[in-house]
């Protein structure tokens, strides 16, 4: 059919199939991501069993690989803005891809960690260009928000697939195939990236150097902090050695914040700390996600040393939490955003987690699913309000100018938040069963009231958040699209998967 007079040949349905391929490719990276943040947790007690890792050290199969991923997002989004986001994702993909392999044949608690680390690494390295990528790949606000919308779905969708593919693969093969399930799905997803996803220069504004030594400072402040949690329970929270680490980490995090003040091309300019809702959404987001992630690990080992699941039950009795969030993330938490204002929803959304948090924290020895259980998934369900809600209240006083640090440092926090959570939760749990089970009490009891403290401690840390974001929070006038102006340096975007609805 000839074209009417007039008219531009139409190149958008000759690029449709390539642009397609290129964000389905930037899910598929996004998805081994995603996947392995959930895709351990199920497996964590075979992994103990089998290589030897003490319950507090155990832990560290999860802190190692959110410190590296956290800690190093600002650093990778600024290297992508240098060399090329092409470049920084395939180079994160290989990066994963390779440590995956080395998980996978990991036979001691060093290699494991190590390996973990790299992937973190890797993980951060394709995260932080790929959200930027999609912008540039759909200017148009309408398909923009459609692209990103099937991104921040397959967040969800991700670490729903983990938690039950961790479990069915730990039962019916062993922990080791959560790792090597990743190797296809590299491999394919790095040769076909490298062939779609269009070149891109380095936008002249730009140019300049990545601050390597900020980044070296803030990832080994935060690794410290952690470490200092976790042995904690071994050293004892008043012990002098407990306090040194602590102290070192915040000697480095305070060089850290000072070279932010006075270099010329920091990682994290200290104005966009001005806000108020810049800085309490992302305080809030570090308490908040403490108490969730903790309770993800914690609630699995309860499932699987208490009440005797296997992995794949486990993995399968998860479900509903992650459906539940990812449902309300993606279907109900926009339109609620719009109606009743950010900090409003937030503020729901976190009471029906406190509730939730404070039903489990008197989970019984002998308990049941359906009783039990069940209904604190559901509850969680309320996370699918916060997430949204949180990244909303954080864009709403960026400048254009510092869009993508402020999405950087959101997703940043959102890191740390989870590897403090499970080392400080853990920690207190096991410190509390110790003590339990040398007055006599049997392993089970002892298990489960480690668990009952460290449920309340996170319902305190939930209640808390809520209260503090009536307190500091203000909301924003108009409801913030992340990026959703092209032209508002989208290269600097260098958030992961932030669920906006």
């Amino acid at each position: 059919m000839a074209q009417p007079a007039g008219t531009a040949p139409n190149t958008r349905d000759r690029r449709a199939y390539p642009r397609t391929l290129a964000l389905a490719l930037l899910c598929a990276g996004m998805l081994m991501v995603i996947l392995d943040g959930t895709i351990v947790t199920v497996a964590l007690p075979s992994i103990g069993d089998d290589l030897g890792f003490s319950q507090a050290d155990l832990a560290w199969v999860m802190n190692v690989y959110m410190i590296a991923f956290g800690g190093l997002l600002l650093l990778a989004g600024r290297l992508g803005d240098l060399f090329g986001r092409k470049r920084m994702f395939l180079a994160g993909l290989a990066v994963f891809t390779v440590a995956s392999l080395l998980c996978g044949v990991a036979t001691n608690p060093e290699t494991l960690l190590a390996a973990r680390f790299l992937q973190g690494a890797g993980g951060a390295m394709a995260s932080a260009v790929s959200l930027g990528m999609i912008v540039t790949l759909y200017p148009e606000p309408t398909e923009q928000g459609k692209a990103i919308g099937a991104f921040s779905f397959i967040g969800a969708a991700g670490a729903s697939l983990g938690l039950v593919l961790g479990g069915v693969l730990t039962e019916a093969a062993n922990w080791h195939w959560i790792f090597l399930v990743n190797l296809p799905i590299g491999v394919v997803t790095l040769v076909l990236a490298a062939r779609v996803l269009d070149a891109d220069g380095t936008p002249a504004g730009d140019r300049g150097k990545a601050d390597v030594v900020g980044a070296a400072l803030v990832t080994g402040g935060l690794m410290l902090l952690v470490y200092a949690v976790v042995k904690a329970e071994s050293y004892g929270w008043s012990s002098p050695k407990t306090w040194a680490l602590v102290a070192g980490s915040l000697a480095l995090l305070a060089l850290f914040t000072l070279r932010q003040a006075r270099t010329s091309t920091p990682l994290l300019p200290l104005r966009t700390f001005r806000s108020r809702n810049v800085s309490g959404a992302n305080a809030l987001q570090v308490l908040t996600i403490a108490a969730m992630f903790g309770f993800q690990v914690l609630v699995v080992l309860y499932m699987q040393h208490v009440l005797g699941y296997g992995a794949a039950k486990t993995g399968w009795a998860m479900f509903p939490a992650a459906f539940a969030i990812g449902a309300v993330s993606l279907g109900v938490s926009a339109r609620a955003i719009g109606r009743f204002g950010a900090r409003n929803v937030l503020v729901a959304g976190l009471l029906l987690l406190t509730a939730g948090m404070a039903y489990l924290a008197r989970v019984p020895v002998h308990g049941s699913y359906a009783v039990d259980l069940l209904p604190v998934f559901v509850l969680l369900g309320g996370g699918g309000l916060v997430l949204p809600a949180l990244a909303t209240l954080a864009m709403s006083d960026a400048r254009p100018e510092d869009a993508g640090v402020v999405s950087g440092l959101f997703n940043t926090t959102q890191q740390i938040g989870a590897a403090l959570g499970v080392a400080l939760l853990n920690t207190l749990s096991t410190s509390r069963a110790d003590t339990l089970a040398s007055q006599g009490r049997s392993t089970a009891e002892a298990l489960t009231g480690g668990y009952h403290l460290a449920f309340t401690v996170g319902t305190v840390l939930l209640g808390a958040s809520a209260v503090l974001a009536l307190l500091i929070l203000r909301t924003p006038p108009t409801t913030t699209v992340i990026a959703s102006n092209p032209t508002q340096a989208p290269e600097r975007t260098t958030t992961p998967a932030v669920h906006v609805g």
